[in-house]
């Protein structure tokens, strides 16, 4: 944890609540971006991004200021994930929009690319949606965050082998079903 988060958790923990503000604030966006690829959906997105505001501040007295608070708020946000898929009875089919959009070229107002955009989100929803629910928090942590094999395995608790092995076969599923129902992606990649 650097110093300017240290010393924003010793001021919340000494009573001065205004400054988990300033704490949070740069997690907000990357959070929320994050918790909507995993439950794919927006509402989700959202609920789960509160409830880990809520708990990063309930626990906030148990956060060890020796390590990174980012891997600390981001194991809380992909545990609450998880128990609100618990939740859900029915399973969504990951949506069109599932991708952030940052990920892609800003289309304007060319409504040629724009549909190319969306048709290129789809695909790769459809790829992502054929991976186990922790192959896609790691391809997600992994290939789309750009986290190091050992902050992801801080992050979802496991070791940095079983973030090597479902990469791996995420990876590897991607790849059959782009050869199986895209093979032209893999043309333009060429």
């Amino acid at each position: 944890m650097d110093d300017r988060e240290r010393a924003l958790v010793e001021r919340v923990l000494s009573g001065d609540i205004d400054a988990f503000e300033p704490l949070i604030t740069p997690y907000r966006q990357p959070l929320l971006s994050l918790a909507y690829r995993i439950t794919r959906n927006w509402e989700d997105a959202k609920e789960t991004s509160q409830e880990t505001f809520l708990r990063a501040f309930k626990y906030l007295a148990n956060v060890d200021v020796q390590k990174s608070f980012r891997n600390w708020i981001y194991q809380i946000l992909i545990n609450t994930a998880r128990n609100l898929k618990k939740k859900q009875a029915v399973q969504e089919r990951l949506r069109c929009d599932a991708l952030a959009p940052e990920l892609f070229v800003d289309s304007g107002n060319d409504p040629e690319q724009h549909q190319l955009d969306r048709e290129l989100r789809s695909q790769l929803a459809d790829c992502l949606d054929r991976l186990s629910d922790r192959e896609r928090e790691i391809f997600l942590l992994r290939d789309i965050e750009e986290w190091n094999i050992r902050e992801t395995a801080d992050v979802l608790k496991c070791s940095s082998i079983a973030v090597r092995v479902h990469l791996s076969a995420a990876r590897r599923k991607i790849k059959e079903r782009i050869k199986e129902k895209y093979p032209f992606l893999l043309e333009v990649r060429r």
